[in-house]
């Protein structure tokens, strides 16, 4: 079963196109960007990922996205299934 988490992004003023450009580019062994979506309010820029487990999501935020240039801050929402 694989894990599925947003990526709440607060990008350095001016970059959150460039943050956004680059998250699309991104290849990580160890998750896959299923969406990107540059967006208004308190975030710049929020990112869906799937991994096969939570270390591998947490790799690919820690080993990728935050070390993107313009990244200032993330905040990860994990998607869970309530029944």
């Amino acid at each position: 079963m694989s894990v599925r988490g947003y990526v709440l992004i607060e990008a350095d003023v001016g970059h959150s196109k460039g943050v956004g450009d680059a998250i699309l580019a991104l290849s990580h062994t160890d998750a896959r960007v299923t969406g990107v979506d540059t967006v208004t309010g308190p975030y710049d820029v929020i990112v869906q990922l799937e991994a096969e487990d939570l270390d591998k999501l947490g790799t690919a935020i820690t080993e990728g996205i935050q070390s993107i240039e313009g990244v200032q801050r993330t905040t990860t929402c994990l998607a869970v299934r309530l029944s």
